[in-house]
């Protein structure tokens, strides 16, 4: 096969996402965030990553790290709850609280308890009396919470703003036991020591107030000693958890991402080339979410993108001055997981791969002229790409169908496995 003429694997940190070829630095992306943000570190532990500096994220499976890591983009987000970690700063009804007795997801003694009062049965805490929300939008509560003496925990939006909205979870086996109401997303993430996130994604039915509560179920009666662990509550105006913001006093926003400005017109063909590469969408937001390789508009370019049906993608080769719209577009199982993906495109001649398998052509259709960057946008600044990349290759011909494929496919069942982050047993 052909040595691509460009390539990214993600590395290492700093205000550039590095490619390997060129190895001049022609091919590193150019890197924004202006704040600081937090990443899964190789030790499985969340890490403040420093203002301005790229994200090397590590997935976690069964609460262990696997796989090599990923270029992490996110959009702007605000986590509300003033005290994220300060507990002895919530609200309480039917406990006590005891901060710093356990080492937290973040690996430092900052994880704090929450003990149920003598003779109380199910104990209440508020990480924020009182939230604000508008009708019609989505909106998303988390927490790390381990199981101590008690194991079950109750997420509950608990006004009329939301409706009937709640869930709970089992801290034991990690899994959620129940749920209220219609438009509420729930889930259980499972990072390691027994720390799992949980969180809660409703849509607002009313404006106005309402509030976060954690339940606590004592499963009888609380003593004044049993409880369970807390550590990092959220509240965000999103569809579903991003990483986590801690907060000291007062609401704190991590700033949108962005890479762009890969390549010049020396690295990419005009006449022909494939685009490949290997990633997960944070979500099905709703959004149009692109790469693409340009001439610095969204008129001439080559792109791939997760559109605003949950699970589609597409990816296109367009010449507006012809008219010529050469796109493919497949429904995946679940975009939110690793998948690998190339798109040939020459005169009359283009197809998209998807994890080893021909998806669909397209045999007739010019190809952009000037193309001259790469970026994580539409070419125009737009539709900015949030997701995880692991990998992107650029190559300046055609591949075969067979080069294709195998640049597309697994290289064993367990890369498959472990890639999509299923459980093996």
């Amino acid at each position: 096969m052909a040595k691509p003429k460009l390539a990214l694997i993600p590395a290492a940190q700093g205000d550039k996402f590095y490619s390997v070829l060129p190895s001049d630095g022609v091919g590193d992306f150019d890197f924004t965030r202006a704040s600081t943000g937090t990443r899964i570190a190789p030790t499985g532990l969340i890490e403040e990553v420093a203002s301005g500096d790229s994200r090397l994220n590590y997935d976690l499976l069964n609460g262990k790290v696997v796989n090599c890591p990923h270029y992490l983009l996110e959009p702007a987000s605000t986590n509300s709850v003033a005290y994220s970690n300060n507990i002895s700063q919530w609200t309480n009804s039917g406990n006590t609280v005891s901060p710093n007795v356990i080492t937290s997801p973040d690996g430092n003694l900052n994880g704090g308890k929450v003990i149920v009062d003598n003779g109380v049965t199910t104990a209440n805490i508020r990480p924020m009396a009182s939230v604000a929300a508008t009708n019609g939008l989505d909106y998303v509560f988390s927490v790390f919470v381990k199981a101590g003496e008690f194991d079950k925990i109750n997420l509950d939006f608990s006004n009329a703003v939301f409706g009937s909205a709640g869930a709970t979870f089992d801290l034991t086996i990690g899994i959620l036991t129940d749920f209220d109401a219609v438009n509420v997303n729930q889930g259980i993430e499972d990072y390691g020591n027994g720390w799992y996130r949980c969180y809660l994604v409703a849509t607002a039915i009313a404006s106005g107030s309402g509030a976060l509560i954690l339940r606590l179920d004592a499963n009888g009666a609380g003593d004044g000693v049993k409880g369970l662990y807390v550590y990092g509550a959220q509240y965000e105006q999103k569809s579903y958890p991003t990483s986590y913001i801690p907060t000291n006093g007062t609401a704190i926003t991590r700033a949108a991402e962005s890479a762009t400005g890969s390549g010049d017109a020396a690295t990419f063909n005009d006449s022909e080339g494939v685009l490949m590469l290997e990633s997960s969408a944070l979500s099905n937001d709703g959004t149009n979410r692109q790469i693409s390789i340009s001439n610095g508009t969204s008129s001439q370019r080559v792109y791939f993108g997760f559109r605003t049906t949950d699970n589609e993608i597409i990816m296109s080769s367009n010449n507006v001055t012809s008219g010529s719209y050469n796109s493919v577009t497949h429904v995946l199982n679940n975009a939110t997981l690793n998948n690998k993906f190339a798109f040939k495109y020459k005169e009359n001649d283009f197809s998209l791969f998807v994890n080893g398998i021909k998806i669909g052509v397209v045999t007739n259709g010019v190809v952009p002229i000037g193309l001259n960057v790469l970026d994580f946008n539409n070419g125009a600044s737009s539709s900015d790409f949030y997701g995880n990349t692991k990998q992107i290759q650029y190559y300046d011909s055609a591949l075969t169908d067979a080069q294709l494929e195998t640049l597309t496919s697994w290289t064993s069942l367990q890369e498959m496995i472990t890639s999509q982050l299923y459980t093996n047993y």
